[in-house]
């Protein structure tokens, strides 16, 4: 049982039976407040933090009824336990009360013992659920907090598969736009100026390149160093990946030196198949791999500064204006006509 002390609320219209029950609360080392009617007591449950009421059914105004269907009606007063005091002849009346949520009954000619063992009871299970209320609280807290560090992680999708199967299993995907965009000289800057300024103006970077993403329907797939990664048509449906891509691709270019103080950025974009999920069990990172993305993040560093290059599988889809580079040699490809995206129709 517990021993600590509680606010008692006693609600009876005899003035002799009010003193008699919050002098048993009091010794038991309770604080008590006192009230003569159901309208009295509802203001008093408003108006501070009880944890216990001892509850007269027959009462002029609002009744014990009354009292206790408006408890169970209100969030903040629902969990509140109820011990209704009954005369002995009146066990209809004290079932009833039962029935719209009491917890307990006392006799209104009640034994200290008896009063002190149900008080006590009461108090107790509200204790013990006021602290499952506090744990289950707490688990819904780290359940967000989860859900939040997923969604930073993982692609919506992929969330879904790893909260039902506890995995996210690699899978082959066609015709996936991979785009790679990364800073020109970010290693030169960062030799020349502190670790601070290079960190803070590359998150500024990132932010925009994803607040781009997002708007033209691209999922963000990881940062590398100062590179950044996202595809079209692998897990977010959207309606034409090629220009999606691409306008993202231009709009990422231009804006990066506004978002860094004059830093530029090269992006390369292939389309292909690629195999994309899972690996390991530890630090879970969503990934892709094959031909597509080799291929994407070759033709990214073949651009100039603030341009886009895009392959022929790329220009073809597209209706826009692109200048064929001519054919470079590509690491594991030999030699692939690449092309600079100018501008789309």
């Amino acid at each position: 049982m517990s021993t600590l002390s509680h606010n008692v609320l006693v609600v009876d219209d005899s003035k002799i039976n009010r003193r008699k029950m919050e002098k048993a609360a009091q010794v038991l080392g309770h604080s008590t407040l006192a009230v003569e009617d159901g309208t009295q007591a509802l203001a008093a449950l408003a108006q501070h933090s009880i944890d216990l009421v001892l509850l007269d059914i027959e009462m002029p105004v609002l009744d014990g009824f009354g009292v206790l269907s408006a408890m169970r009606q209100d969030p903040q007063m629902v969990d509140i336990p109820v011990i209704v005091i009954s005369a002995l002849e009146e066990m209809d009346s004290v079932v009833r009360a039962i029935e719209l949520g009491a917890q307990d009954f006392l006799p209104k000619d009640f034994e200290k013992v008896l009063f002190a063992a149900r008080v006590g009871s009461c108090l107790e299970q509200k204790r013990l659920n006021d602290q499952r209320a506090e744990y289950l609280s707490q688990i819904e807290y780290e359940k967000t907090r989860v859900d939040a560090l997923l969604e930073a992680t993982l692609p919506a999708a992929a969330i879904e598969e790893l909260k039902e199967t506890n995995q996210v299993r690699p899978k082959r995907h066609e015709d996936v736009v991979v785009l790679f965009a990364d800073v020109v000289g970010f290693t030169q800057f960062c030799d020349r100026h502190p670790p601070e300024l290079a960190v803070s103006r590359l998150q500024g970077l990132i932010n925009g390149f994803e607040q781009i993403a997002t708007e033209e329907g691209l999922e963000k797939i990881k940062t590398i160093g100062d590179a950044f990664m996202a595809t079209a048509g692998l897990l977010k449906p959207v309606g034409d990946p090629l220009r999606a891509a691409a306008q993202c691709a231009l709009r990422m270019s231009q804006i990066a030196p506004e978002l860094t103080q004059g830093w530029q950025v090269r992006i390369g974009l292939h389309v292909g198949p690629v195999i994309a999920g899972v690996i390991g069990q530890q630090q879970h990172l969503y990934d892709l791999w094959g031909d597509t993305v080799n291929t994407a993040a070759r033709v990214t560093g073949v651009a100039d500064p603030s341009t886009v290059c895009i392959t022929s599988t790329i220009r073809d889809g597209l209706h826009g204006t692109a200048a064929s580079l001519g054919r470079v040699n590509i690491k594991g490809k030999n030699e692939l006509e690449v092309f600079r995206l100018d501008a789309l129709n």
